[in-house]
């Protein structure tokens, strides 16, 4: 079994030294490991003393498994929670749940790491104006999708509109017992 990579437990416990809650949250657990599963992805991680995370022992016992479907990456895409959903959690109940609430809620401090190299006010302007942007670039995407499926819907109805199936859904049980009361009539009559 590999250790997660240098860069990515760096990563991580920079994450967590930024949260003192989520190292509280994760300290009980020291001398705990863990394996993360990505096809073809496999590693596994430590949790230290002070609650941040280290490369395991070779012969530490894993006491949790976190498996990740191997489209995780798109997933991703659709957010944290989406990843959430389809993961795979087995082992240690306690540990298990500590190390998914942390997961959860761990957030990247951005405006506090660009503010030791560009200064306060600016970082704190970057980092408004990258969220307005991506608020805007996520409107223009929901506007596209709802243009588009206006398009094949009413112009190129190439997509049946949910009036129109509903309709449809109408029909076909009036349908359906219309003839179950023809048939009825036909036992009778014969």
């Amino acid at each position: 079994m590999h250790a997660l990579p240098a860069p990515l437990l760096a990563a991580i416990n920079h994450l967590l030294g930024q949260a003192a809650w989520a190292r509280e949250k994760l300290a009980p657990f020291a001398g705990h490991s863990a394996r993360i599963k990505l096809p073809p992805f496999e590693a596994a991680f430590l949790i230290g003393e002070d609650g941040c995370v280290a490369a395991p022992a070779i012969e530490a016992e894993l006491e949790v498994s976190i498996s990740l479907p191997a489209a995780t990456p798109l997933l991703a895409l659709q957010g944290k929670d989406a990843v959430m959903r389809s993961a795979r959690i087995e082992g240690s109940a306690e540990f298990a749940e500590a190390l998914g609430f942390v997961i959860r809620n761990l957030r990247w401090d951005a405006e506090e790491d660009l503010s030791r190299v560009v200064g306060d006010i600016a970082a704190h302007r970057i980092v408004a104006g990258t969220r307005e942007f991506a608020v805007w670039q996520q409107q223009a995407a929901q506007n596209f999708a709802e243009n588009l499926a206006e398009y094949f819907t009413e112009e190129q109805p190439l997509i049946a509109r949910q009036e129109d199936i509903a309709g449809l859904s109408g029909d076909i049980d009036r349908l359906r017992d219309d003839v179950a009361r023809l048939e009825k009539r036909v036992q009778r009559l014969g």
